[in-house]
């Protein structure tokens, strides 16, 4: 009988190891910087097609390679990082297992062209799924230019797996984003099908970021320093009051390498605990500087896992470090309600009888109580009924009109209205109303949101637009660039009429109908955070995606309290609907607290 294990051929073993280092285009982007910067690259430029797709190009201006290096670059286990088993543990550079451009080259089609400084003349290789089909002497600038293309291209069910242009390329600014984070001293370009949509040149970390992420988080951001004999921390963390509730960016660097720690971040989170609503995230960059001996990169192909010897220590300075910088930047105001009760401006009394007078300053007491004082308006109760008999002879006279009106039409009700009486306010958000199988308790917003939902579903063609009488614009990241070419179109069928400046920047020529009270251009950004957001795990179409954030962001805030006659066609609205009781996010718009629910309240 013969033999049944078999050694697999080196293209197979890399196709296979391509499954674990290159997982979509974000992958060949990460691991190509990282090899630049590896080689003192201080300008990188990488260039992007189709997503990642048709091409990558990354060009830097680092040490290059000489004929025989570059051909051995490729062959799997290579690398000029380590060189014995305990290097591992000593690391000070970004790669060091050999693996990634074997896994490259066996899923893509390379070409790569290289030459040192003191050379004369470089080199230009080419491999096609591994297999190397041309080395030859041309003559190039000194550093790297490696280009893939055709990610995937001989591995069918990879490609076809692929999200959407839109969902890959937003995955490779975040990757490129992350890689610029962790090298703010290195010039750093990103081209996507000939659009700039990063240019940074070497800076500080906080000069890095908001070049990164817009000038609103200067004011934003305050530092996070602490050095002891364990860890050095450095970085920015953000203000309690400028949290978000979606996008929040948070990253953690070690050593200038990104990392991913969930107890650290529950660490970080846990200092904000108290500070800010349950659903907000705070933003934050903080870099750990180690000893390498006391961390272990070698668990995941990808590098982004870490082991800590002392996490349970770092963990504890990392908690107080972020705790301290909170409290110290801490700048809200405090109101001394004493002090201000206990002052009193010295102003002479007035005297009509021309007889002087000498005025005394009151004395202050710590039981005064501004609250218990004696009202200065009498006749109040009669006033409050004034006041309610004119509200009652409107709603009737408005009542009596639109009676008249509806026998004037022929029209009947036939279903009962829900009238004033019935309409019990509880706070500007919720209202109780009277139900045949007990109480309804409606979420206004959330009532809203279900409708506008609906109406914008329903828009096929194109709603009503309000035009601006002077056109706003909106500041968008570079990350959601490539997103708003695939949502613009469904934005103008909901009634906006945008016109893209270029830079993230569009102007606003027009808005929805029917959303007077809302900020265009904080709108518009609300609804591409919520598509993006959404887009990660990718599971809705693109309009349902659309109009649920589009109903969102239009839909009113409980900072004012509605009025009967709105909150009554809102409701007659939300009945209207087939599937009324859930908001776009799946969340209840209404519970229902019968009979038997309050007996067992009250028992």
């Amino acid at each position: 009988m013969s033999d049944v294990i078999k050694l697999l051929p080196d293209s197979v073993a890399n196709q296979i190891a391509a499954g674990e280092v290159i997982q979509r285009p974000a992958s060949v982007v990460k691991e190509l910087v990282e090899n630049a910067v590896d080689a003192g690259a201080s300008e990188i430029s990488v260039i992007i097609k189709d997503a990642g797709r048709t091409l990558i190009q990354v060009v830097d201006n680092g040490c290059g390679m000489s004929a025989t290096d570059a051909r051995l670059a490729f062959e799997r286990h290579s690398t000029s990082k380590i060189r014995k088993a305990d290097d591992l543990f000593e690391l000070r550079t970004m790669g060091f297992r050999g693996e990634a451009l074997a896994s490259i080259c066996a899923v893509s089609q390379v070409d790569l062209r290289t030459m040192r400084r003191d050379d004369n003349c470089g080199t230009r290789l080419i491999i096609n799924g591994s297999k190397v089909e041309s080395q030859q002497p041309e003559a190039c600038v000194p550093g790297s230019n490696m280009m893939v293309r055709n990610l995937f291209y001989n591995v069918p069910a990879r490609r076809k797996f692929l999200k959407k242009d839109s969902v890959e390329m937003a995955n490779i600014i975040h990757e490129f984003e992350r890689l610029a984070l962790v090298n703010p001293e290195v010039d750093l370009t990103l081209i996507h099908n000939d659009l700039t949509l990063h240019k940074l040149p070497a800076a500080s970390l906080r000069k890095r970021i908001i070049d990164l992420f817009g000038k609103s988080l200067d004011q934003q951001l305050i530092p996070v320093e602490t050095d002891t004999a364990i860890v050095k921390l450095s970085g920015f963390i953000v203000r309690p009051e400028h949290c978000r509730k979606r996008g929040a960016l948070q990253y953690l660097f070690v050593n200038g390498r990104n990392m991913r720690h969930p107890y650290f971040h529950k660490a970080i989170m846990q200092c904000y605990e108290g500070l800010i609503p349950a659903d907000e995230m705070p933003n934050y960059f903080i870099n750990f500087q180690v000893d390498p001996q006391t961390i272990d990169v070698n668990i995941h192909p990808t590098k982004n896992e870490i082991k800590f010897e002392a996490e349970q220590a770092i963990r504890q300075i990392l908690y107080a470090a972020v705790k301290e910088t909170i409290g110290r930047y801490n700048t809200a105001p405090q109101i001394d309600f004493r002090s201000l009760t206990e002052e009193h401006p010295d102003i002479p009394a007035l005297n009509l009888d021309h007889e002087p007078k000498i005025h005394t300053p009151a004395t202050s007491s710590g039981s005064y109580n501004p609250f218990t004082q004696p009202s200065s308006v009498k006749n109040w109760e009669d006033l409050y009924k004034n006041f309610e008999a004119d509200r009652a002879d409107a709603l009737r006279r408005a009542e009596t009109e639109r009676a008249e009106a509806s026998t004037l039409n022929g029209l009947e009700d036939v279903e009962p209205t829900v009238t004033d009486a019935t309409l019990l306010p509880i706070g500007n958000r919720y209202v109780a109303v009277a139900d045949t199988r007990g109480m309804r308790i409606i979420d206004l917003r959330r009532a809203h949101q279900t409708v506008l939902f609906a109406r914008f579903m329903n828009s096929s063609t194109s709603a009503a637009s309000q035009r601006l009488l002077f056109p706003e614009t909106a500041h968008l990241e570079p990350s959601e660039t490539p997103l708003m070419d695939e949502l613009e179109p469904r934005l103008a069928a909901m009634g906006f009429d945008l016109a893209a400046l270029g830079g993230g920047d569009w102007a606003i020529n027009a808005v929805p109908a029917g959303t007077d009270g809302c900020n265009p251009s904080e709108m518009l950004i609300q609804i591409v955070h919520e598509v993006a957001a959404d887009s990660r795990g990718d599971s809705l179409p693109l309009v349902e995606r659309a109009a649920a954030a589009m109903a969102i962001a239009a839909s009113f805030r409980p900072t004012r309290r509605m009025t009967p006659a709105e909150i009554q066609g809102l409701i007659a609205d939300l009945m209207s609907l087939s599937l009324p009781g859930f908001s776009p996010k799946g969340k209840p718009v209404f519970t229902v607290i019968s009979e038997q629910d309050l007996a067992k309240f009250l028992q």
